[in-house]
C-alpha cells in the first residue's frame, strides 16, 4: 500500500483504501451503478453518497506485531454478534440447517468408513460424530466466519492413516494413540504460532491457479474414496451386494445432482422448486435406505452397513483422554515434523475453505476474520488430539454449499431478441424469454451452524444410533461421487479446458480469452495438472503426508515462476487472486499487487531511465508506447496506489 496522502482521485473499477487518525485502513466498496470518476478529499470521504458502509483493514506489520491480526479480527466481527443471533430466525436459516447437517454428516460418517478400515478400527463412528460436534459447537459460536463449517475431510482421513502405516512399519503400533496425539498437539501449537505471527495475511497472495489445482486435487480424492468404499463391498461383502451396491451409490448421486437441479429449472412454483433443491439430501437419503430394505431379494443380499456402537464411548476399549505423556521422547519428536506438515495443509485447506465461504458472487456485509479462527481450529486441534478423535478443518468441496443454502435467491426474467446470422438485414429478431437466477441477500448467522451442532450431538444418541446402522455402506459411496463431483464441473482447470476444446465459431465473442491462443492456454492448464498429478500420486504412496508441500508449492510457482512464462494479459485473463471480496481483504491487510504488475512496471523503469539517455529517438518511441498502453499504465497507477 501506498503512504497516506490527502487527495485521492479513484475509479469505481478497484476498491478504496484511506487510513484514519487511528492508523487503520478503511475500504470503501463502490457501487457497480457508479460509473464516474471521483476526487475525494480526505476529511469529505464519507460524505459521498455512493460509497457503502466503510469496513476497516487491519493495518500492515507482519510478524512484527504479534497479535496484531487476531486484535482486529475480534475488533470488527464483535459488534455484530447480536445480529449473527438476530439473524438467523427466518426460513433459510431452516433449510440451511437440514441441508448443511446431511453435508456434513454423510461425508463425515464416509470418511470415518474409511479410517476404520485403514487404522485397524482406531476411528468409528463416535469418534466421528464427536470430531463434528466439536467444531461445530466451536465455531459457531466463537468464529468470525460462522458460515465456515468445520468437519471431517478426505485429506485428514488420508492423513491419519499413512501415519498408522508409519507407526505399523516402525513396529510402534500399540503407540498410534499416543504418536497422533502428540502430531495434533504440535500442530496446535503451529496454528496458534501462525496466528499470532498474522501470516494468515499471506492467504491473500493465493491465486484461483492454485485455488483451482487444489479443488481439484481434493474432488479427485473423494471419487477415489467412493470407488475403494465399492472394491470394499466386493471384498468384504458377498458378490451380489456388491453389484446392488454400485446400483445404489450411483443413483444416489444421480437424485441428488437431479433435485438440486430442479432449483435451477423453470419447473413448478418457485416455492416448490426452492425447497426440493433444499432438501435434495435428506430425500435421497431416506428414498435408498428405505430401497436398500425392500423385502425379497434386495433384503436378502448381503449389503454392508454402518456399524453400530456404544453410544458416546470410544470405539474400542479406550479411555476418552489419550495418555499421551507416556510416549518415548524419541517418537514426540518425531511427530514434530508431521504437525508441521499437518499445520501447512489445515493453513491451505481451511483458509481456502473460508474463502470458498464467502466468494464475491454472496452479496456478504459482514466482515471475516481469517487470524482469530485460524487460532481457534488451533485450539481444536488439540482438544481432538488428546481425546483420539479425528482433526476437524473447513471442508472445501462443501465449503460454498452453507453459504448458498442461506442465500435467497430471486428468478428474474429476461427478455432478448436474436438473429440468425444466415437472416437478411431487414428480417425480424425473434423474441426469447429467459430465466435468471438473482442472489438477493445472504442470511449471515451463526443459528444454522449451532443448530447442526446440536443435530450433531442428538445423533450420537443410542436410538440415533440404531437408525444410522440401517444405512448401506453403498449409499456413503455415493457421497463421495455427490461431493467430488461438486468441485469439478466449475473449476477453473475443466472450464479452460472445454473451452479450448470447444469449437471457435461457437465462442462466445465476449470471452476474454478470446485474446488468447489455445496453445497458451493449454500450456497454462498444464503447469496446474502436473501439481494435482504430483499430488495424487503421492497421496497413493506411504509419502502420503508431504502431499501438502506440492500444494503449497504452488503459490511461489505463480509468484515467482509463471510471470516469467507468461504475458501481463494472459496472467490477468486466466488467473486473478482468490481472495477478491472486500469483506475478506479486510482481515488479511488489504489486496497484494500481483508480480505481473510489478514486474512490467519496472520494465517499464528501466526503459525510460535508458531513454533519457539515448535521445529523441528514444523519447519518440517512449511516447507510441504509452499511446498503445495508455490505459493499462492508467490501471497500474492505480493498482499500486491501493
Amino acid at each position: 500500500m501506498s503512504t497516506p496522502v490527502d487527495h485521492y482521485k479513484v475509479y469505481p473499477s478497484e476498491d478504496l483504501l484511506l487510513r484514519t487518525p487511528s492508523n487503520e485502513w478503511i475500504i470503501f466498496a463502490w457501487s457497480q451503478s457508479d460509473t464516474s470518476c471521483h476526487e475525494i478529499m480526505q476529511p469529505k470521504v464519507a460524505s459521498l453518497r455512493q460509497l457503502t458502509t466503510p469496513i476497516s483493514v487491519s493495518p500492515e506489520g507482519g510478524t512484527a506485531r504479534p497479535f496484531r491480526g487476531i486484535y482486529y479480527d475480534i475488533r470488527r466481527r464483535l459488534p455484530y454478534y447480536w445480529s449473527d443471533i438476530k439473524d438467523g430466525f427466518n426460513y433459510r436459516t431452516f433449510a440451511g440447517t437440514i441441508r448443511i447437517f446431511f453435508v456434513n454428516l454423510l461425508p463425515a460418517i464416509a470418511f470415518e468408513l474409511d479410517m476404520e478400515r485403514n487404522t485397524g478400527g482406531y476411528f468409528g463412528i463416535n469418534e466421528a460424530l464427536f470430531s463434528s460436534a466439536l467444531a461445530a459447537v466451536v465455531f459457531s459460536t466463537m468464529s468470525c466466519q460462522p458460515l465456515t463449517v468445520v468437519g471431517i475431510t478426505g485429506l485428514i482421513s488420508l492423513f491419519n492413516y499413512t501415519i498408522y502405516h508409519i507407526a505399523v512399519q516402525q513396529g510402534i503400533r500399540e503407540l498410534y494413540p499416543q504418536l497422533i496425539a502428540w502430531v495434533s498437539i504440535w500442530a496446535a501449537i503451529t496454528h496458534w504460532l501462525t496466528a499470532i505471527f498474522n501470516w494468515c495475511d499471506y492467504m491473500r497472495y493465493i491465486t484461483d491457479f492454485s485455488s483451482n489445482s487444489f479443488g481439484m486435487y481434493v474432488s479427485i480424492i473423494y471419487i477415489i474414496k467412493g470407488v475403494e468404499e465399492l472394491v470394499d463391498q466386493f471384498n468384504s461383502g458377498s458378490l451380489p451386494g456388491g453389484y446392488l451396491s454400485i446400483v445404489i451409490a450411483l443413483s444416489y448421486w444421480f437424485t441428488v445432482q437431479a433435485l438440486e437441479g430442479v432449483g435451477d429449472t423453470t419447473l413448478f412454483r418457485p416455492w416448490i422448486r426452492k425447497s426440493i433443491a433444499d432438501y435434495a439430501y435428506p430425500i435421497a437419503t431416506v428414498f435408498w435406505t428405505g430401497f436398500s430394505h425392500i423385502p425379497g431379494r434386495i433384503k436378502n443380499t448381503d449389503l454392508l452397513r454402518v456399524p453400530h456402537t456404544r453410544a458416546f464411548y470410544p470405539t474400542v476399549d479406550r479411555p476418552w483422554l489419550v495418555d499421551f505423556w507416556n510416549l518415548p521422547a524419541k517418537w514426540v519428536f518425531v511427530a514434530l515434523p508431521m504437525g508441521i506438515l499437518l499445520t501447512l495443509l489445515f493453513y491451505y485447506d481451511h483458509n481456502v475453505s473460508s474463502l470458498g465461504a464467502q466468494e464475491k458472487r454472496f452479496p456478504l456485509k459482514k466482515p471475516a476474520g481469517f487470524h482469530w479462527d485460524f487460532f481457534l481450529l488451533g485450539c481444536t486441534c488439540f482438544i481432538a488430539g488428546i481425546i483420539g478423535i479425528p482433526l476437524p478443518n473447513g471442508l472445501v468441496p462443501q465449503a460454498p454449499v452453507h453459504t448458498d443454502s442461506c442465500t435467497e435467491y430471486t428468478d428474474r426474467l429476461v427478455t432478448s431478441k436474436e438473429k440468425d446470422d444466415d437472416d437478411e438485414d431487414d428480417a425480424e429478431a425473434i423474441k426469447h424469454n429467459k430465466k435468471t437466477i438473482i442472489a438477493a441477500w445472504v442470511a449471515e448467522q451463526r443459528v444454522s451452524h449451532f443448530l447442526m451442532a446440536l443435530m450433531v450431538i442428538g445423533t450420537m444418541t443410542g436410538p440415533l444410533l440404531v437408525v444410522l446402522h440401517t444405512i448401506p455402506r453403498a449409499l456413503f459411496s455415493g457421497v463421495f461421487f455427490v461431493v467430488g463431483w461438486l468441485g469439478i464441473p466449475g473449476n477453473g482447470i475443466t472450464q479452460n479446458m472445454l473451452y479450448i476444446l470447444s469449437e471457435t465459431r461457437f465462442r462466445d465473442p465476449q470471452d476474454p480469452r478470446q485474446q488468447l491462443s489455445r496453445w497458451r492456454i493449454a500450456y497454462y492448464i498444464l503447469f496446474q495438472v502436473l501439481g494435482v498429478g504430483f499430488s495424487v500420486a503421492i497421496s497413493q504412496t506411504i509419502g502420503a503426508i508431504g502431499f501438502p508441500v506440492i500444494i503449497v508449492a504452488l503459490i511461489p510457482l505463480r509468484w515467482v515462476i509463471m510471470p516469467r512464462i507468461f504475458t501481463k494479459m494472459e496472467l490477468q485473463v486466466l488467473d486473478a487472486p482468490t481472495a477478491d471480496s472486500h469483506v475478506v481483504l479486510a482481515s488479511m491487510g488489504g489486496k497484494p499487487e500481483m508480480p505481473e504488475i510489478t514486474r512490467e512496471r519496472r520494465t517499464r523503469g528501466s526503459d525510460v531511465e535508458s531513454g533519457e539517455s539515448s535521445g529523441v529517438s528514444s523519447g519518440v518511441m517512449d511516447e507510441g508506447m504509452r499511446s498503445r498502453d495508455g490505459g493499462e499504465e492508467k490501471e497500474d497507477e492505480e493498482e499500486g496506489k491501493s
